[in-house]
């Protein structure tokens, strides 16, 4: 039987709470796995006096970063700590000294995720970061291994569950964005600044890292085109109700021949797409393989105990490979150079609300808009407002390129008829 494994642990908030917990409660199950006892010995805390919802000794906390990094006996770090700059550096030293790194940080991986890879594998180590996207969902090891022969063209999914919960108390409820929103923080769903949440920032990071593990492609942060929910309405949703669509901020991954596209963005989706009945702070990555066909992992995005299994089971894979002394070989380097598609190479259905001049012709000049540039019209609804001699005009356009709804959106702000653009989305048809 091997020796004892020894742990040590960045972090000791809600994640390292949940990971602490199952460590010690799944003993015996965790010897069946890897035939030998596992430890968590030192954790790395901020507050040696705070006290916390799970018992340790006082003497396995430390607020000395070197205390475990320099500890020859610690087989494997736990990074559930957050940051980025000086947790990579302690991640850096960690692996350099023949560590393994199993970490649940995604904002690090997004933008540091090569070269953390990079260095594992010069010093033969593991570093896995399932629990970094979807929390308790295994989607990265779905991809990696699951999905490992097929080849992956598109990927989308509800990767936010602060986001998910605020659109659906929004669209269930009627309420208002702001009023969700301070009710999300209430609960611990949001943060008290949910700038990374509202924003799409979260769910960008976390679709680089799928994009990159989907597309074996080297996907960086910039190359993800984000924007958030905070200019959503009421009345938005309620149209998108009238035409059958719910809203939802998607992340959206997509491979045509050797190019790609990522992004995330608020999108109607037609009420029918499995991805629309994903309520609250749940997540859900629907995925489409040229073999496989469609795939969805859909479970609890985030809290306690959904992320630390993740992270335990990254914690299993690596203690199996040391089992085995096949450490620091699973890391694969993608295979194909990164190829971004331009924006007429990008296409999608739009969903277009406007007020313009409640005037004979004007409805028909818009129409001229988007027939100079070959866009028809799916849907479109008319209504009137009661002021100003306005009238409201939402419209569901057919695949237009990205290019081409640019210029369209231009000339409608140019056009004395039209008002105001009160808002615009992308829309997704019934199937990935």
């Amino acid at each position: 039987m091997m020796k004892t494994i020894s742990i040590g642990l960045l972090g000791l908030g809600t994640v390292g709470t949940g990971v602490v917990t199952i460590i010690e409660d799944h003993q015996e199950k965790l010897m069946h796995q890897v035939g030998c006892p596992v430890v968590i010995k030192k954790i790395l805390v901020q507050n040696l006096e705070k006290l916390r919802s799970v018992d340790v000794e006082q003497s396995m906390l430390t607020t000395c970063s070197n205390d475990i990094l320099d500890d020859p006996e610690i087989d494997i770090i736990i990074e559930v700590m957050g940051g980025v700059g000086v947790t990579k550096d302690y991640l850096l030293k960690a692996l350099r000294q023949g560590k393994h790194v199993v970490t649940a940080n995604k904002d690090l991986m997004a933008l540091h995720g090569s070269e953390l890879l990079r260095v594992a594998a010069e010093n033969g180590c593991d570093l896995f970061y399932e629990a970094s996207v979807a929390g308790g969902i295994p989607i990265l090891r779905g991809l990696v291994d699951g999905l490992a022969s097929d080849r992956i063209t598109k990927m989308m999914g509800i990767v936010n569950g602060t986001t998910n919960y605020i659109l659906t108390k929004m669209s269930q409820e009627g309420r208002a964005y702001e009023d969700v929103l301070k009710e999300a923080q209430d609960l611990g769903f949001a943060e008290s600044d949910p700038t990374a949440d509202v924003e799409g920032l979260d769910a960008a990071r976390k679709m680089t890292i799928l994009a990159t593990l989907g597309f074996s492609m080297n996907i960086d942060l910039a190359d993800v085109s984000a924007s958030g929910i905070s200019n959503i309405t009421e009345a938005d949703l309620r149209y998108g109700k009238q035409l059958g669509y719910t809203m939802k901020l998607i992340g959206y991954a997509h491979r045509e021949g050797e190019k790609v596209e990522v992004s995330v963005q608020p999108t109607f989706l037609s009420d029918n797409h499995p991805l629309a009945s994903v309520q609250n702070e749940y997540n859900a990555v629907y995925v489409y393989g040229e073999a496989v066909g469609e795939t969805m992992f859909y479970g609890p995005g985030a809290g306690s105990l959904p992320t630390a299994t993740s992270v335990v089971s990254d914690l299993v894979g690596v203690m199996k490979n040391l089992r085995l002394e096949v450490n620091g070989r699973s890391a694969v380097t993608p295979q194909y150079f990164k190829n971004l598609k331009e924006d007429n190479e990008k296409y999608a259905k739009y969903f277009i609300r406007l007020h313009v001049q409640d005037e004979v012709g004007v409805f028909a000049d818009i129409t001229t808009v988007f027939a100079k540039y070959g866009i028809s019209f799916e849907k479109i609804l008319q209504l009137p407002v009661k002021k100003n001699e306005v009238a409201e005009i939402v419209l569901v356009t057919h695949r237009a390129s990205l290019t081409n709804y640019q210029h369209i959106m231009q000339q409608l702000r140019d056009m004395n008829a039209v008002k105001e653009i009160k808002s615009s989305y992308r829309v997704e048809r019934n199937s990935i």
